[in-house]
């Protein structure tokens, strides 16, 4: 199988959406076309910060295909799933497949604590579902309260060959180095899930980012991996020093607030976040603003 095209910075893309929090399309397609021209290599649908967990299954359809519509072939798109449960899950990834999706990304189960072999048997379930379409593994045990362990990770790519990469958010670097250790030599891809250690997972050896802030600063975003691969390793990690003070104000907000709040201030307007969460108070907001004007952004 083919996973060449799995690599660089990938934003989980921002839903805008109208006052009624139905998404915009004018919006999301203004931001598909944005995070293109700024030289991001490919579009998560419905990732953490796109607030996957707000929509319904027709919602995240609709904007899938809005998203795949504006793309035009241009990037790879990959579709988020998050959902609890494993039937639920296989319908949503053959939704995504079945519109055109290059591949799917399926985060722990939220909320359980599942074993080792329940963990197993919910992602295996999942890629042999997909008649060998590619699959990549979300681990975020920031948000879900524990990760996917490297030696499961190891057993599941032996077992399911159409399981090609994860998207590892632990922000611990030997879990990251440890991942990257264990597939030297292979096709699978490791993609880092902290915007500040975008240079550490290329480092290693890693393949890339998906990376939230590339929503808003694409161009800086991109220029770390741009850097690094072509030799620049210097320039990298210093465009890494320049993105994380403004990527760890976004810490000041709640999750995942900061990211909408950020794109607004940069003239992005897309839209309030879904209820329950609010717009920043000004003073978080003033913090965000000050970070990205040090950072030479606004």
């Amino acid at each position: 199988m083919n996973t060449d095209f799995i690599r660089g910075i990938i934003p989980p893309i921002i839903t805008p959406v109208d006052e009624n929090e139905n998404i915009d399309e004018a919006k999301l397609a203004r931001q598909v076309n944005f995070i293109i021209e700024g030289g991001c290599h490919g579009i998560l649908v419905f990732g953490s910060n796109s607030e996957f967990y707000m929509l319904d299954d027709l919602e995240l359809e609709q904007g899938l295909k809005i998203a795949l519509k504006a793309v035009n072939g241009r990037v790879p798109v990959y579709f988020g799933i998050g959902a609890v449960r494993t039937r639920k899950c296989v319908k949503l990834a053959q939704m995504a497949l079945a519109n055109g999706a290059a591949a799917v990304s399926v985060l722990t189960p939220m909320f359980l604590r599942p074993t080792p072999r329940e963990l197993y048997e919910h992602f295996r379930t999942i890629a042999n579902s997909l008649q060998k379409a590619p699959m990549l593994l979300y681990s975020n045990p920031g948000r879900v309260g524990y990760g996917v362990p490297v030696d499961l990770v190891v057993k599941l790519v032996q077992d399911c060959e159409n399981i090609v990469g994860i998207k590892d958010s632990s922000g611990d670097m030997t879990t990251t180095a440890e991942l990257i250790r264990s597939f030297r030599g292979t096709n699978f891809k490791i993609l880092g899930g902290k915007d500040t250690l975008i240079y550490g997972t290329l480092s290693h050896g890693g393949h890339g980012a998906i990376a939230t802030t590339a929503n808003i600063f694409p161009e800086l975003v991109c220029s770390i991996y741009e850097k690094y691969m072509s030799g620049d390793v210097a320039g990298s990690l210093e465009a890494q020093y320049r993105l994380n003070p403004v990527r760890l104000a976004m810490d000041k907000a709640s999750f995942p607030v900061a990211t909408k709040d950020l794109a607004n201030l940069s003239g992005l307007d897309v839209g309030e976040p879904y209820r329950p969460s609010l717009s920043s108070e000004p003073d978080v907001r003033e913090a965000l603003k000050t970070a990205a004007r040090a950072a030479g952004l606004l």
